[in-house]
């Protein structure tokens, strides 16, 4: 393992910063565990499957020591780009099969590695798909660094799993291995639906979803001005459930609307949203980098809640490029609507990237702006 390269690894086409690496210590803790247990147990690669594998690592590392075949599932499509640009460079392109989240990854594994997401909710959902469609004497093994690690995490795992245990910490890594699934409900729990009367939504929710099927009072904010914001093309970019691409939608009822995040759980979340609204018919969601699938100048509206973090790390790159994407994506004259920390002063970036920007509204934690693309 200490021969593997993971100098060549990159998280292109995600933000790099040099406080961002492709790799931690969880990822060869993992992948270390995962071949020796599976040459313990004579499993193959087709028996194996990752879960939260952000930009291969754990995945190449199996592959580069001959456990080939091994379904792996990213919730994002960077990290699904990342994957398989790393594997072209190392020489290791199709030796694993990308999956999503459902049967089709766990059916018959009996061994899966996950990178512990920070969530409670996306570990209940990730420990119930595996108890739900893994072998009946399927092992998870999921790995964390121990500062973002709590006994929540165990607990959760407890509900699905017979035997949990928790490994020796190494590197700041530590692995908690649970065996023995238990029967589960017959639905499983996710999407959960919840309904914001306030605004006349019902919101939808995967594990992996950022709030959950609660409405985020940034988006909250922002749909205090959706009187404001003109009918026309619209795009919900970097949508998360769905909310603006929703309440847009019934505001606006002759409007096309397409959401797009880089979140497989989020472009789950917001068809969900959709569908909860009576709105399937009349808005399109596409898991997409950066609306990186969307023409350019094919929009009248955007509308942003950007991220501040990457993974663990505060980093305002995601944003920023969430910018920059609307300034392509809109139409001459089109407008983006915009709500940020107000710590976060994106207007040099607003005007760059797209034109004329106005702060329409401040509250004690955020701004809404309104910016008018150029001719």
């Amino acid at each position: 393992m200490q021969d593997f390269p993971f100098d060549l690894l990159r998280r292109f086409p995600d933000v790099e910063a040099e406080n961002l690496q492709a790799h931690d210590a969880t990822d060869r803790l993992l992948a270390a565990r995962g071949l020796a247990d599976a040459s313990a147990r004579g499993l193959d690669g087709a028996q194996v499957a990752v879960i939260g594998d952000a930009y291969g690592a754990i995945t190449l590392q199996l592959a580069a020591a001959g456990l080939t075949g091994v379904r792996v599932h990213q919730d994002l499509a960077t990290g699904r780009a990342a994957l398989a640009a790393n594997a072209a460079r190392l020489g290791l392109a199709g030796t694993f099969e990308p999956r999503e989240l459902d049967a089709g990854l766990l059916r018959g594994a009996r061994l899966v590695l996950a990178q512990l997401p920070r969530g409670l909710a996306e570990l209940e959902e990730a420990a119930d798909a595996v108890a739900r469609w893994a072998a009946p004497d399927a092992m998870l093994i999921a790995g964390g660094r121990v500062k973002h690690m709590s006994l929540g995490m165990n607990e959760v795992l407890r509900t699905r799993f017979a035997d949990v245990a928790a490994g020796l910490a190494s590197q700041k890594s530590r692995l908690l291995t649970a065996s023995g699934p238990l029967p589960v409900p017959d639905r499983p729990p996710f999407p959960v639906c919840e309904p914001q009367g306030d605004v006349g939504l019902t919101l939808c929710a995967y594990g992996g979803a950022f709030a959950g099927a609660r409405l985020d009072i940034g988006t909250r904010f922002l749909l205090g001005f959706l009187d404001r914001i003109p009918a026309g093309d619209a795009v919900d970019l970097g949508c998360g459930t769905g909310a603006l691409a929703a309440a847009y939608a019934l505001r606006h009822p002759g409007a096309r609307v397409v959401a797009t995040d880089r979140s497989a759980a989020a472009v789950r979340s917001a068809r969900a949203t959709a569908a909860a609204n009576g709105l399937a018919d009349r808005i399109r969601v596409e898991h997409d980098d950066a609306g990186g699938l969307l023409a350019a100048g094919s929009a009248d509206v955007v509308l942003l809640n950007p991220p501040f973090h990457l993974g663990s790390a505060v980093h305002a790159g995601a944003g920023m490029r969430l910018i920059e994407a609307a300034g392509r994506i809109l139409r001459p004259g089109g407008e983006l609507w915009c709500v940020a920390n107000r710590h976060l002063d994106y207007r040099r970036t607003l005007a760059g990237a797209v034109g004329r920007t106005e702060a329409v509204g401040r509250s004690p934690k955020f701004t809404v702006t309104r910016s008018v693309r150029r001719g």
